[in-house]
């Protein structure tokens, strides 16, 4: 039963594993001819191991990172290798005793209608509950949400009475880590592009206040909103924003770096922060992190994300798009800021083989 693709699919009919793999690595902005369409045949798996079918994928920054040629906290991605992307997806056939056929998982199965991965250990499967939407899983109760919790609540610090001031707080990560941070009672100002993105933050996700960052000066409207300064600054973006926000520190001020998406697509790399000396000037402190650090964690959180969603004190937004052919735009639009809300794509079925259906 595939309802969730809008139709059932037999597998058995399926021949062609449709792929798209990197072609060459950007050298500054991302674009379609970075990838090339292939197909390969279904694979099969082995001892141990689920063959899966991907129905959604999930588009975040991190993966223009993976496109580089040296490793990072994850492995670069190869030429001529599938790209790698979160997932949701169905068991279509499982040689390990923790999963069985018709399974929902949320796994790392690339840009393809098929692939192969343990059962167990690391890149394996984890099982999507019945009560929550299945999408979720790549968003508000995946990496997303997960970020902006641990990212607010751990490196932030953040608690009631602090000024918290989110970058790129329309997208998937800011928007639940402002709305952390408000249900905290904290006092919130979200920097987003454009007035739509800021009308929402102001009068569906509740913060307190919106700055454009495409309309005046950021720093100017930073102060205005903060006054007395910012006591949580969770970024999301580096560049000019984030010395914004550090010239307008407040004493003992945290910094939570999530990610510098302003210079993901630069050609160059961009220059630091000139005026690190306000951390030492406001006792203020700026720490990156991982959300693997938290792994231990990650039960309790999804429990809390769960529970203020379903009391209606956490809305999201998805941006679905649909189709095989549109996956390389996809990310692209990510990069434009053209998604409202999480970006995602439902994958359309592959056509059957028609000497085998």
């Amino acid at each position: 039963n595939w309802d969730l693709c809008g139709e059932s699919l037999q597998v058995t009919a399926i021949t062609r594993n449709r792929q798209w793999v990197l072609r060459q690595r950007p050298d500054g902005a991302v674009s379609e001819d970075h990838f090339e369409y292939r197909e390969g045949v279904v694979p099969s798996p082995g001892e141990g191991e689920v063959l899966l079918r991907n129905l959604y994928l999930s588009f975040d920054p991190a993966q223009r990172g993976w496109l580089e040629p040296t490793d990072s906290y994850v492995a670069a991605i190869e030429i001529g290798e599938v790209m790698r992307s979160g997932s949701v997806a169905r068991v279509v056939e499982s040689r390990h005793s923790g999963f069985q056929a018709g399974d929902l998982v949320q796994a790392t199965a690339g840009w393809q209608d098929f692939a192969v991965v343990p059962g167990k250990g690391p890149g394996s499967p984890r099982p999507i509950p019945d009560n929550i939407r299945p999408t979720y899983a790549l968003s508000l109760l995946g990496g997303n949400g997960l970020t902006a919790y641990f990212g607010l609540l751990r490196v932030g610090q953040a608690r009631a009475g602090d000024v918290v001031v989110v970058s790129s707080a329309a997208g998937a990560t800011g928007s639940i880590a402002g709305q952390i941070a408000r249900l905290k009672g904290c006092r919130v100002i979200g920097i987003a592009g454009g007035p739509e993105k800021c009308r929402w933050l102001m009068e569906d996700a509740g913060f307190h206040g919106a700055i454009d960052y495409k309309s005046g000066d950021i720093g100017t409207q930073i102060a205005k909103h903060c006054p007395q300064g910012v006591d949580v600054y969770f970024d999301n973006v580096g560049g000019p924003t984030l010395e914004a926000v550090l010239d307008n520190l407040a004493r003992g001020a945290r910094v939570a770096m999530c990610g510098a998406i302003s210079g993901y697509q630069s050609e160059a790399p961009l220059t630091g922060p000139s005026n690190l000396i306000n951390l030492v000037l406001n006792s203020a402190s700026m720490n990156g992190f991982l959300l693997t650090d938290f792994a231990k964690e990650f039960r309790s959180a999804s429990a809390d994300l769960l529970a203020w969603t379903n009391a209606g004190d956490i809305i999201y937004r998805e941006d679905i798009q649909q189709g095989f052919d549109r996956i390389p735009r996809t990310l692209i639009r990510l990069f434009q800021g053209a998604n409202q809300g999480k970006q995602i794509l439902e994958i359309d079925l592959p056509d059957r083989d028609t000497n085998n259906a």
